[in-house]
C-alpha cells in the first residue's frame, strides 16, 4: 500500500482456478471511471477481492489508511484522473469547481475554496487542510491551502483527489477545519514513457509541459515532470476607478486596467520509488500582475504583483510487518517564500507627500516528521496511532517603503515547535456496523499551548455497497504568524485563541451494482471564536476571536457510470452559514450550489463529448450588495484512445458568455471583482 495514495496492494494468485476466475471479473467489468478509482488503471496488481468490489471507490485520507468510502467516518467524493482528462480541467481549482457543495472565487491574485457556505473574502483557504500524497500543503505563516497556480502541482500529475469533508483535526491537527483535499499523484507505470503537452487558450495562455514515468525491471519506479504556464489574462473597467463617475482620489485612465492581469508559473516535481522506501521533490515559481489596486495601491500600474516559490523534499519509508501490521515514517523540508510589490501614493491617500513601492516579504521554512503504526488484530479491528514533529525553522515576515532610507513598517522573525500524536480506533461489531472512534492532541509551544480534538462515527451497513453513517467531529485552527504580527496594533491586543468547530452529520450513501452511485447528506456545524479582521477607532486593523458562526445544509449527488464509458453526475447543494450574533447571512456564501456534468462517447468510444454546467446563486458582498447568480457552462471533446501515441482535446468555457462576479475583500474597493467570459482552450499530448 502506498503511504500516500493507499494504491491496492499486489496479490499471489495461487491456483489456477482462481487466475481463471480473477480473469472472468475483469472481462465483466465497466471500463469507465469505477475501474480507474480502484489504482490508476492498473488492473494487473489487483486481487480477486479488490476487483468484486471495484463498484465502491476506495479512499486513503479519511482515516490514513485504505478503506472503502462506505466504511470511512467521513462524506466522500473522489475525482479520478480520467474525469480531469475528459473534462479539460487545467488546474486542480477548475477540478474542485466541480465537486458538490465546493465553490471557488479568484481576485485575480490568488484562487481561494468555500466549503459548505463557508469562504470569508480575502481568507487564504486557511480552514481546508490541502494535502499532495499526504503532504501538508499549507504553509507555517500564513496558512495558505492553494488549489490554483500559485503552489499546485500540475494537474496532468494528478491520479485520483479525495476530497474529505468535515472536521479532521482529530488526525491532521491544525487548518483540517471545514475538510481534507488528498491530491494523489500518479506512479511512473502510470505514465509509462515520454510525452510533451502543447496548452494553447484564449488571453495569450500557453502551457508547455514534458513528463517521463516508468517503472524499470529492478522495480524502481520514478515520475518526473516539468512545466512553464504564462497568460496575458483579462482586460478590465472598474468604475470604482473611473474619475468620470467616481470620486475616488485614485481614480484614473477612465477606469481601465489593460495589460495588467499577467500570469507566469514554472512546476517541476518527482518522485522515486523502490520496495519500502520513495521520495519526492516538487518545486513551484509563480508570478502574478494584479490589476485590481488592491491594499491602496496606485490605479493602472504595471509594478504592482506577487512572487510565490513553494517547494519541498519528502523522504518516506513503509514496512508491512504482516498483513495485520504496518509502519510509516516520513521526514520532509519545506520553504514558501512570496514577495508583494504595491506602489503607493501617499499624498492621494492623505497620509504623506511621497510615493513609493511597498514591498511585502515572507520566508517560511519547516522541518517535518511523522510516524504512524496501523494495526489490525483481527478482521473486525483496525487501530491507527501516530505522532507528528514539526520545527518552524523560519517565520520571517517585513514591509516596508523601497525608498532611501527604508521606511519600516514590520520586521520579524520566529521560530516555534507544533507537537501532534493521535490514535483512531474502527471496531466492526457486526458485518453491518462498525464504530469509529479518534482523538489528536497538538501543543503549540509558547503561544496557546494544547488543544485535543476527537471524532465519531457510527455506520450502518445494510448492504456492503450501502452505509448509513452518524457522524461527529471536533476541529480547530491555530492562529497563524501573520494573523498574530503583521498589524502593529495586533501586539495591544488580547492574544488570539484558536477558532474552533464542532460539525453533526448524517450520510446516506448507496451503490446500485456497478452502475449508479446515491450520496445524501445533511450537516450542522457550529464555529466558535472566528478570527476575525477589526479596526480600531483610528482605522488601524488589527485580528480577534470576536465572530460565531452556524450553518446548516443539504447535499444530494447522484452519478450513472455506463459500461460504454459514459458517466452522468448531478449534484445540488442547499446551505444557510450565518453569524450568530446577529442572524444574518455570511458574505461569499451562496445557498444555492448545482453542478451537472455529461461525459459521452462518440465514434466508438474513441471521441468523448462533455458538458459540464455549474449554477452558484448570488451572495452577499462586504459592501452589502449582491452578487449576481450564474450558469457556467463548459464543453470539451478528448479524442481518448482514438490514437496511441497522440491526444487532442479542445474546449469552450464559459459557453454562454455569462457575466460572473466575486466579492470583493476588504483590501478591496470594488465590492464585486470581474471573471473570465468566454473563451476557447486546446491541447495536443505527443506520447514516446
Amino acid at each position: 500500500m502506498n503511504s500516500a495514495g493507499g494504491r491496492a496492494e499486489d496479490a499471489t494468485v495461487t491456483t489456477t482456478a482462481r487466475t481463471f476466475v480473477r480473469a472472468c471479473v475483469l472481462t465483466a467489468l465497466a471500463v469507465g471511471p469505477v475501474v480507474a478509482a480502484a489504482d490508476g488503471g492498473d488492473l494487473a496488481t489487483l486481487s480477486l477481492e479488490q476487483l468484486m468490489e471495484m463498484n465502491v471507490h476506495s479512499v486513503y485520507g479519511a482515516s490514513k489508511y485504505e478503506q472503502r468510502v462506505t466504511q470511512a467516518p467521513s462524506s466522500i467524493s473522489i475525482v479520478t484522473a480520467e474525469d480531469i482528462r475528459r473534462s479539460g480541467h487545467t488546474n486542480l481549482a477548475d477540478v474542485l469547481r466541480s465537486v458538490r457543495g465546493l465553490y471557488v472565487t479568484d481576485d485575480r491574485n490568488y484562487t481561494y475554496l468555500g466549503v459548505r457556505g463557508f469562504l470569508r473574502p480575502g481568507d487564504y483557504t486557511t480552514r481546508v487542510l490541502v494535502l499532495i500524497d499526504g503532504h501538508r500543503m499549507n504553509d507555517n505563516v500564513y496558512d495558505f491551502g492553494s488549489v490554483g497556480r500559485e503552489s499546485m502541482l500540475d494537474v496532468e500529475l494528478i491520479d485520483r483527489v479525495e476530497v474529505i469533508r468535515g472536521p479532521s483535526s482529530s488526525l491532521y491537527g491544525s487548518s483540517a477545519f471545514l475538510g481534507v483535499i488528498n491530491v494523489i499523484t500518479k506512479l511512473g507505470r502510470g505514465v509509462d514513457g515520454a510525452e510533451v503537452a502543447v496548452d494553447s487558450a484564449s488571453y495569450d495562455t500557453q502551457k508547455f509541459r514534458g513528463t517521463y514515468g516508468k517503472t524499470f525491471g529492478n522495480g524502481v519506479d520514478w515520475l518526473v515532470s516539468a512545466s512553464h504556464y504564462s497568460s496575458g489574462g483579462m482586460d478590465f473597467h472598474y468604475r470604482e476607478f473611473d474619475q468620470r463617475v467616481s470620486d475616488n482620489a485614485r481614480a484614473t485612465n477612465d477606469g481601465l486596467a489593460i495589460g495588467l492581469d499577467d500570469e507566469e508559473a514554472a512546476k517541476f516535481f518527482t518522485s522515486l520509488r523502490y520496495g519500502d522506501f520513495s521520495a519526492s521533490l516538487f518545486l513551484s515559481d509563480r508570478h502574478k500582475q494584479i490589476p485590481t489596486a488592491s491594499f491602496g495601491t496606485v490605479f493602472n500600474d504595471s509594478r504592482t504583483m506577487t512572487d510565490d516559490a513553494r517547494g519541498y523534499l519528502e523522504l518516506n519509508y513503509e514496512h508491512a510487518f504482516s498483513d495485520r501490521a504496518r509502519m510509516q515514517v516520513r521526514a520532509s523540508y519545506d520553504s514558501y517564500k512570496y514577495e508583494g510589490e504595491f506602489p503607493i501614493d501617499y499624498a492621494l491617500l492623505g497620509e504623506g507627500d511621497y510615493g513609493a513601492l511597498l514591498v511585502d516579504e515572507m520566508a517560511g521554512e519547516w522541518l517535518s516528521t511523522e510516524a504512524q503504526l496501523t494495526l489490525q488484530p483481527s478482521a473486525r479491528y483496525t487501530l491507527a496511532v501516530g505522532g507528528e514533529y514539526r520545527a518552524n525553522l523560519r517565520e520571517f515576515q517585513a514591509s516596508y517603503d523601497d525608498v532611501e532610507p527604508r521606511v519600516w513598517y514590520l520586521d520579524h522573525d520566529d521560530t516555534s515547535v507544533v507537537v501532534g500524536v493521535f490514535a483512531q480506533a474502527e471496531a466492526r461489531f457486526r458485518d453491518d456496523f462498525s464504530l469509529t472512534a479518534g482523538v489528536r492532541y497538538d501543543h503549540y509551544g509558547e503561544t496557546f499551548g494544547g488543544t485535543s480534538n476527537p471524532r465519531f462515527a457510527a455506520i450502518y451497513n445494510p448492504t456492503p455497497d450501502s452505509a448509513i453513517k452518524a457522524l461527529y467531529g471536533e476541529a480547530f485552527r491555530a492562529p497563524n504568524p501573520y494573523e498574530r504580527f503583521y498589524y502593529p496594533d495586533q501586539a495591544d491586543r488580547p492574544a488570539l485563541r484558536p477558532e474552533t468547530i464542532q460539525t453533526y452529520e448524517l450520510v446516506y450513501e448507496r451503490y446500485f451494482n456497478s452502475t449508479y452511485r446515491l450520496s445524501l447528506s445533511g450537516y450542522s456545524y457550529h464555529i466558535d471564536g472566528l478570527i476575525t479582521q477589526e479596526a480600531t477607532v483610528d482605522a488601524n486593523p488589527y485580528y480577534d476571536n470576536v465572530d460565531d458562526v452556524r450553518a446548516r445544509g443539504v447535499e444530494i449527488e447522484l452519478e450513472a457510470s455506463y459500461r460504454n464509458g459514459a458517466i452522468l453526475r448531478g449534484s445540488w447543494a442547499l446551505q444557510r452559514a450565518e453569524d450568530v450574533a446577529t442572524e444574518l447571512e455570511l458574505s461569499n456564501s451562496p445557498r444555492h450550489l448545482g453542478k451537472f456534468s455529461a461525459s459521452l462517447p462518440v465514434l466508438r468510444s474513441k471521441l468523448f463529448a462533455n458538458l459540464d454546467l455549474q449554477y452558484q446563486s448570488e451572495t452577499l458582498t462586504l459592501a452589502g450588495t449582491r452578487s449576481p447568480d450564474f450558469w457556467l457552462a463548459n464543453f470539451t471533446l478528448n479524442t481518448h484512445d482514438r490514437w496511441s501515441k497522440v491526444e487532442l482535446t479542445a474546449g469552450v468555457y464559459n459557453v454562454f458568455d455569462e457575466d460572473r462576479w466575486f466579492s470583493g475583500a476588504e483590501e478591496h474597493v470594488q465590492s464585486q471583482l470581474q471573471q473570465e467570459g468566454r473563451s476557447y482552450g486546446g491541447e495536443i499530448v505527443i506520447r514516446f
